[in-house]
Order: structure tokens, then sequence, then C-alpha cells
């Protein structure tokens, strides 16, 4: 049976299998598959460098590429945004990932939590989507030693995956055009 951290067990209940309660948004941007910012643009590159992809144990991911859009919300956390393009354009694999880090200081038990919410998984040929929600919560203590890590797997509702979606067709809307050889 999975480990269900305290945070999770609190607000589970069959609508939130999986789910965990999270700390407010750094900005509206900073919440799984919320829309992304205006003014982002993600960065187009290869999935690996030329010297494996021009070697033959890489010839299968030769002209892949990857489009990543990382956000930063200072000390509260960040969220990063990943689309993998097969040889034609198209996408075959996305995530979308946020981070939250919580400091408990001096007011506190002088502990940093951090708590990770992560979607992400390939696009099948026949369109359906396999991958899998993550939770996961973890902290250190003022001295840097972890004290807890403890991740939940869930299954992404359909919601998530139309969610994924529409992200991953703004990304490629936003993204620089493919370098020309």
């Amino acid at each position: 049976m999975p480990f269900r951290s305290s945070v999770v067990s609190a607000c589970h209940s069959p609508e939130t299998e999986g789910r965990m309660d999270l700390p407010p948004p750094a900005a509206p941007w900073h919440t799984l598959l919320a829309p992304l910012p205006a003014d982002a643009v993600p960065r187009r590159g290869p999935v690996a460098p030329a010297a494996i992809t021009g070697a033959p144990e890489g010839a299968a991911i030769a002209g892949w590429e990857q489009l990543t859009l990382e956000l930063s919300a200072g000390t509260a956390g960040l969220r990063a945004v990943l689309v993998v393009l097969d040889q034609a354009g198209q996408p075959i694999a996305a995530s979308d990932r946020v981070l939250y880090r919580i400091d408990h200081g001096a007011a506190g038990d002088g502990r940093t939590e951090y708590r990770h919410a992560t979607i992400g998984g390939r696009f099948e040929t026949d369109g359906t989507f396999r991958g899998t929600r993550w939770h996961t919560v973890s902290s250190e203590s003022a001295a840097g030693e972890e004290l807890e890590n403890r991740s939940t797997p869930s299954t992404p509702t359909a919601a998530d995956v139309t969610a994924l979606e529409a992200i991953v067709a703004d990304i490629l809307r936003r993204a620089p055009p493919p370098a020309r050889l």
C-alpha cells in the first residue's frame, strides 16, 4: 500500500485521490496546470547533444527536440514545463511541475518544507495519454538534514489530461521556430 503523508490523508476523498493541500501560489501561474503568463517564451533545443544523436545508439532520438519553460517564484518556489517533440515536430511527451518552498523559520520549528506537484507522461499514437501525477512532501532541518521525503502517485484525471494538452498547445504556439540546417 502506498504511503500517504498526513497532508495527503487530510484531504483524501474519492474526488481528491492522490491530491494534497498546497500553499497559496506566489503568482497565478504558480499552480499545476494553470495558464502560463502571457510573456513566457519557452526555449527550444535538442533532447541530446549531436555526439549522441549522431551515433548508432542515439539514432532513435535523432531530430527530437524539447521545449522548456522555467518560471521562478523566487523563494516561494518555481514551475517548469517540458514538451518533447519527435523528429516530425509532434508532441510525444510532456510534464508540468510546480515546487512550493515553505520556510518555517524562527517562528516555527526551523525546518524548510518543499511540496512538489507534478504531472507527466507520454502521448500515445492512438491519442491517449499515459502518465502519472505525483505529490511529494519533503522537509529539511535548519542545518540541511533531510527530515521527510514522501511521494504519492495517482492517475491523472480526464480534466488533468485536457489541461496538460492545452498547455502543450500553448507552448507550441509560443515556441521559437526550429533551427534551419
